[in-house]
Order: structure tokens, then C-alpha cells, then sequence
């Protein structure tokens, strides 16, 4: 049970990273310096957002 937490949180983190990464480049260059943990909330969302804009719907 707790190498599969461990295993998912490191997942969830590698998962998150591209978008995560990129958030912490833009608000840097407006002047808004956040590190990884502070951008995370943000790149999580962008995560979800990008995922689920990228599915197909078939109804």
C-alpha cells in the first residue's frame, strides 16, 4: 500500500512537471518569482485542463 502511494506521488509529480515548468517560466517573466511547490496548484490544473481538452467524446 505505501509503495503505491509513493509510486503514484512521484507519477503525479512527473506528470505535472512539463506544465508546472512552464507556469514558472511565464510568471518569472512578468515579475512574479514562484518556485516548483509554489506553481504546482496552478500547473495541476493546466494539467487536468489540457487533458481533458485533448479526449474525444463519443455520444
Amino acid at each position: 500500500m505505501i509503495k503505491g502511494l509513493v509510486f503514484f506521488a512521484v507519477l503525479f509529480l512527473v506528470a505535472t512537471f512539463p506544465a508546472t515548468w512552464l507556469l514558472m517560466l511565464f510568471l518569472g517573466n512578468v515579475g512574479v518569482s514562484v518556485s516548483y511547490w509554489g506553481a504546482l496548484p496552478l500547473g495541476i490544473l493546466v494539467s487536468v485542463l489540457i487533458g481533458g481538452a485533448t479526449t474525444q467524446v463519443e455520444y
